[in-house]
């Protein structure tokens, strides 16, 4: 049990604010050594961090700083703060030179937040009827106001969806993630028809891109012909042309 003596001592309004919240963040530290478990509450911009760092993590093993910079749009020297914070939460873990990993605690909040994430891009195109390549970026800031109340009724509403409108798995309340197997369009042989299975880079340029060439989950597929820098594809019975970085953002299944 812990123990608090807080004598009456009297303190300017500033200097009070202070001396409550550094007490507060002794008593967290305290209540954690003793084994008590504890939400862990972050900011909208926290939150993005842990989202982005399991995404290349699951890619790459490790997320590096360029790449996180990259990906949250933010210049390298202004990620140190925000994974030192991470870090302090039991969160990551940052080796210098090498990247950051989630630990298992981290990687626990990836899945909630993620799973929101997914639930509500099925929402805003499912109930809203929002626009399939600008849905990722409003998700990323509803999915922060979403509470665990709020996503058990919508996952209901939904009827209970296993994957988001760009077909990647939507974590249970459970933190399972439910992988279909499949490959990148890159890595298939030439006329192997395929079906699209999922988008994994949900970044709206590729994703409207992507859309003007008809390329969404379910939709027939093969590759034509492979050029130096791109790629003929044959996509519900059009032809066009894609770059291999967009290529690999698309991921097949074979045709049944």
């Amino acid at each position: 049990m812990v123990f608090c003596c807080i004598y009456n001592i009297r303190f300017s309004s500033g200097r009070r604010k202070v001396y409550v919240r550094v007490l507060r963040e002794k008593l967290r530290e305290l209540v954690n050594l003793e084994g008590s478990p504890m939400k862990t509450e972050l900011s909208y911009e926290a939150e993005e961090y842990v989202e982005v760092i399991y995404r290349l993590q699951k890619q790459s093993g490790v997320a590096k700083t360029k790449e996180l910079a990259e990906e949250l749009r933010v210049v390298p020297g202004s990620i140190t703060n925000t994974i030192e914070h991470l870090e302090k939460h039991g969160l990551v873990k940052h080796q210098p030179y090498r990247g950051v990993k989630l630990t298992a605690k981290g990687e626990e909040l990836a899945l909630d937040i993620l799973r929101r994430h997914r639930l509500a891009e099925r929402m805003l195109t499912d109930i809203l009827n929002f626009d399939w390549g600008h849905v990722h970026e409003s998700a990323c800031k509803l999915e922060h106001a979403l509470t665990k109340e709020v996503i058990t009724l919508l996952e209901k509403k939904l009827g209970n969806p296993k994957i988001c409108p760009h077909g990647n798995p939507i974590p249970t309340e459970q933190g399972k993630v439910e992988e279909e197997k499949c490959l990148p369009l890159t890595e298939i042989g030439l006329n192997d028809f395929c079906n699209v299975a999922k988008i994994t880079d949900e970044k709206r340029e590729k994703l409207l891109t992507l859309a003007s060439k008809g390329l969404k989950p379910d939709v027939p597929v093969h590759v034509v012909e492979r050029k130096p820098s791109n790629m003929v594809l044959c996509v519900a019975g059009k032809e066009c042309t894609l770059s291999y970085d967009y290529a690999s953002s698309v991921w097949v299944k074979p045709m049944k």
